[in-house]
């Protein structure tokens, strides 16, 4: 069993084909997909998505590019999705210093708000980190009163930090850049953090995986982060399939 623990299947490069290519999943190999909003927009997309596919499952939430978006309505708004049974998360929520397409104290400000949301409501979330890891994480410390669960996806920190997030409680999801040739990082990540604490994803559509980098990512892709973790780790391939579903499913609390 494969699950891809952060796709963006609303995404509009998948319009032509969405629903051929959510059906196809289990065929392939790939048996669950959280899908995570990014926006106001995009979550209800997702929790449309989830209502509509039985492999599907939404998380809500604001990315901080678009933290500028938000007004004191919007955590009412994603509070409102929570009770629905396929929502499983908050999320993708956190700082990007990279682009800086919202301020960055408005994008910390965000934050927070939604780590409250996801205490409020009993659901983990879901991390969105570039070229913040020291305020992300100072931000994770404080809010974790024991009851804060998540994930950083896509992690692209350093290994030092990423057991700082596992002493925390937090989940490492690992993403299609732990196949390229010079990801040394990440390589290391991905070899050493203790796998039951690993999650595996595709952030589809982008950062596809070899072979396939430079075409549009899929959430059958994720096959290629497994088994390039399983030759990191020098394990049996199913092993790695089989224990990062079971933490997606024990984080997210799909039965």
């Amino acid at each position: 069993m494969l699950i891809d623990s952060h796709a963006h299947l609303d995404d509009t490069r998948f319009d032509k084909d969405r629903d051929e290519l959510i059906k196809s999943l289990k065929d392939l190999g790939v048996n669950l997909v959280i899908n995570p909003g990014a926006d106001l927009q995009s979550s209800i997309k997702a929790v449309s998505l989830a209502e509509q596919y039985d492999n599907i499952y939404a998380a809500v939430g604001v990315h901080p590019h678009s933290a500028k978006e938000m007004d004191e309505s919007t955590i009412e708004v994603l509070k409102s999705f929570t009770d629905r049974e396929k929502v499983v998360a908050i999320g993708e929520i956190g700082l990007d210093y990279y682009y800086d397409n919202s301020p960055r104290d408005i994008q910390k400000q965000r934050f927070i708000e939604q780590l409250d949301l996801a205490k409020k409501v009993n659901l983990p979330v879901i991390i969105h980190s570039r070229d913040a890891a020291g305020d992300t994480f100072d931000i994770l410390k404080s809010a974790q009163d024991g009851s804060l669960e998540g994930v950083l996806h896509c992690y692209s920190g350093s290994l030092e930090m990423a057991m700082e997030y596992v002493k925390l409680g937090f989940y490492i999801s690992i993403a299609g850049p732990v196949t390229f040739k010079n990801a040394r990082i990440v390589k290391e990540v991905a070899t050493k953090v203790p796998i039951d604490r690993l999650l595996i994803e595709t952030d589809s559509p982008y950062l596809t995986p070899e072979p396939y980098r430079g075409k549009r990512n899929e959430p059958v892709y994720v096959r290629y982060v497994a088994g390039t973790i399983a030759e990191l780790r020098n394990i049996p391939f199913e092993e790695v399939a089989t224990k990062t579903a079971e933490n997606t499913k024990k984080l997210f609390r799909i039965s």
